[in-house]
């Protein structure tokens, strides 16, 4: 399939510095997937919250992307932008608010993300009130799911439906659920729905083996490297933090702790960071650290692309799209 305008465009002007870095990633992920290699993306920070919905949803029906990790705030707020999104406030200048201005937003429901806010009420309430019967459900029958198994089953139940507010097209965690592509959510506790079903585990209405753990992620994950890396596995991470740094360590649990010495390491090796490189800072380490750890190869192909996420993806996608 030929290259659309999107594409054209950066392979003619984007010739040098994080610009040709952005496009020899893009043409090595497009080369991973053509060898038959399969494709982790990773997603920190709030990639749902700034819509990568609109786009990333496509990579997953075209069967670009094979495995999600990403954090809590994203496995939910996706969610939420399909359900809220007529009632959300953007902040053009969120730099210059004042503490009295921030007080004001959280007393109108509004939490703030950059220049984004997101409605309390509208969002995160509107969810809660139909994953608490699901979570209920599997609570009262002894079953136990991952946390984003139990998004799925609301996505795929329908209840939202009377509330979509965008294009279904548009959220990537609809089109996850309609595929059941896999979705690892290290430290999910670290979310608004981890917190609401922390409050109802304190209250002694749910108990807290109903949502299974990071352990079992884990374990989840090693099972499925195992089976799927044999044309290798690559890892596409966009930011830092937990969501890269949990199943980036896969590969070294197995090959040093099971002794599967035959395990293959990541195939390739992306990173989109705007972290500074520096003494200790995991997200700020350059790939080539990696090589200590036993994640990466020698050989790997490594990429750092050092820019805006909101930005780059979207472009390398659109690549990758043949848009």
């Amino acid at each position: 399939m030929s290259k659309g305008p999107i594409s054209q465009f950066v392979e003619k002007y984007y010739l040098h510095f994080n610009a040709a870095a952005l496009v020899d990633a893009a043409k090595a992920y497009e080369k991973q997937l053509e060898d038959g290699a399969k494709m982790m993306v990773t997603l920190a920070g709030a990639m749902s919250t700034a819509e990568l919905g609109k786009i990333f949803a496509e990579m997953i029906r075209r069967d670009k992307v094979q495995i999600i990790s990403c954090t809590g705030a994203n496995l939910e707020e996706d969610i939420m932008n399909l359900v809220a999104h007529s009632h959300y406030e953007r902040v053009p200048n969120y730099r210059d608010l004042t503490p009295q201005q921030e007080w004001d937003l959280l007393e109108r429901g509004l939490n703030r993300v950059t220049d984004t806010c997101i409605p309390e009420h509208e969002a995160f309430r509107r969810l809660q009130k139909h994953i608490y019967k699901i979570w209920k459900d599997a609570d009262d029958k002894g079953e136990r799911y991952f946390p984003h198994e139990f998004m799925y089953k609301m996505l795929l139940s329908g209840v939202l439906e009377e509330y979509y507010e965008i294009d279904l097209k548009d959220s990537w965690m609809y089109a996850a659920a309609e595929a059941n592509l896999p979705i690892i959510v290290p430290g999910w506790e670290d979310s608004t729905m981890g917190n609401i079903f922390a409050s109802y585990v304190i209250k002694g209405e749910l108990k807290a083996s109903t949502m299974k753990s990071g352990i079992e992620y884990m374990t989840f994950l090693a099972d499925w490297y195992t089976k799927n890396s044999s044309n290798g596995v690559g890892f596409f991470q966009i930011g830092g933090g937990i969501a890269g740094d949990f199943p980036i360590c896969v590969v070294p649990m197995l090959y040093q702790d099971m002794e599967m010495h035959d395990v293959p390491f990541w195939s390739y090796f992306c990173q989109i960071s705007d972290s500074t490189t520096s003494y200790g800072s995991y997200s700020g380490a350059v790939p080539n650290e990696k090589i200590t750890w036993g994640k990466l190869d020698i050989n790997t192909p490594k990429f750092i692309i050092e820019s805006d996420a909101t930005i780059v993806a979207p472009l390398i996608f659109a690549y990758l799209l043949d848009l």
